[in-house]
């Protein structure tokens, strides 16, 4: 099978379960990534905050103080069994977990009854400058939140405004934390939205001082990247907005109201890149008209060259018959008067031709 490009409008599309899997399967199959992982735990309240590594799953059964909220962090690719004995540990969905092994998940909110999965996409950059987005996996319960995700050091924002007591997470609960790490994805597609606006600005100078042939590839590049953007930014609308309804008791009326300031971040998002889409197909368009204009151009150039021609063609066709019998032929100023005729009818065109504005 030939590889899928991710270069492109369309991205790679993979699943990582293998066709007629059982509902709730989480075998990843054949992975060419390590399945190492980093699994931490941060527990906190007002008064205090504690992290520490968690070497085996094992460990997530251990007794615990129940007056902390519990933020269990799982980074890096994690191998089935991981996963397996994190979902033992919280009584987490089969469903829900098949969902975090495929890591092509649109943004959703499913409700479990006992907790949330919340399925979020933050978008990033590989090392080849293809921009792509990655998911994050949260499970929101009573007192805890569980985060998957792939990369590393993402939330590290949220995890040192826990640890230095910065903000308000320390005072409310685990729906509120799940709110500042859906505000932290949300603000890394500012960044990226304002890098777009720069790159548009300078197809658009650009193309104000000249033909540029290499633009079209850069325009194809950029709307496939607001294309990727698109379809990550209006599922996350509708997720979000779920969080928000009243029929959600594991989240609070408090973090409600923090929650409609990521659907207003949301809305700001989807109205820029609709607008950049609409200026990304105007530039496109201005790009096609300058090649069809460039191409007038030098039509028009050829045809005023053969129009100047065409008499002159006829003068000297004419008189390249070289009949015997011809009168001018014998004449010792056939030769001057022809040329002559041949730049009087030249120059005229080219007045005429300058005359019309043509040249």
């Amino acid at each position: 099978m030939t590889p899928v490009s991710k270069h492109g409008v369309y991205r790679g599309f993979r699943r990582s379960t293998g066709i007629g899997a059982l509902p709730g399967s989480i075998e990843r199959g054949a992975d060419p990534i390590s399945a190492k992982c980093r699994l931490t735990r941060i527990s906190y309240n007002a008064a205090l905050a504690e992290e520490e590594v968690i070497d085996t799953v094992a460990e997530l059964n251990e007794d615990v103080p129940e007056d902390r909220v519990y933020w269990f962090r799982l980074e890096g690719v994690a191998d089935s069994e991981t996963l397996r004995r994190l979902g033992e540990a919280f009584e987490l969905h089969p469903l829900a977990l098949e969902d975090v092994v495929n890591t092509h998940q649109r943004c959703k909110v499913e409700d479990y009854g006992d907790h949330l999965f919340v399925v979020i996409r933050m978008p990033a950059h590989e090392a080849n400058g293809d921009m792509i987005t990655e998911q994050f996996s949260l499970f929101i319960g009573d007192g805890f939140v569980v985060s998957i995700h792939e990369g590393c050091n993402a939330l590290e924002v949220v995890r040192e405004r826990i640890l230095t007591a910065r903000g308000r997470i320390r005072e409310y609960g685990a729906d509120y934390l799940a709110y500042a790490i859906l505000d932290l994805v949300i603000d890394n597609y500012f960044p990226i939205i304002e890098e777009i606006g720069d790159r548009l600005n300078a197809i658009d100078e650009k193309l104000e001082f000249g033909f540029d042939p290499g633009q079209r590839l850069t325009i194809r590049d950029v709307r496939a990247d607001l294309l990727l953007l698109r379809r990550t930014v209006w599922p996350q609308r509708e997720a979000i907005a779920v969080l928000m309804r009243d029929d959600c008791p594991l989240i609070s009326d408090m973090t409600r109201t923090y929650l409609r300031d990521c659907y207003d971040h949301t809305i700001q998002l989807m109205d820029v890149i609709e607008t950049y889409r609409e200026l990304c197909a105007d530039l496109r368009d201005f790009h096609l008209a300058e090649i069809s204009l460039r191409s007038n151009e030098v039509m028009k150039t050829l045809t005023m060259i053969a129009t100047l021609f065409m008499p002159l063609s006829f003068i000297a066709g004419f008189y390249g018959m070289n009949f015997h019998y011809m009168p001018e032929l014998g004449s010792h100023y056939a030769y001057p008067l022809t040329v002559a005729a041949m730049i009087t009818i030249g120059s005229s065109f080219l007045f005429w031709f300058r005359r019309k504005g043509w040249i």
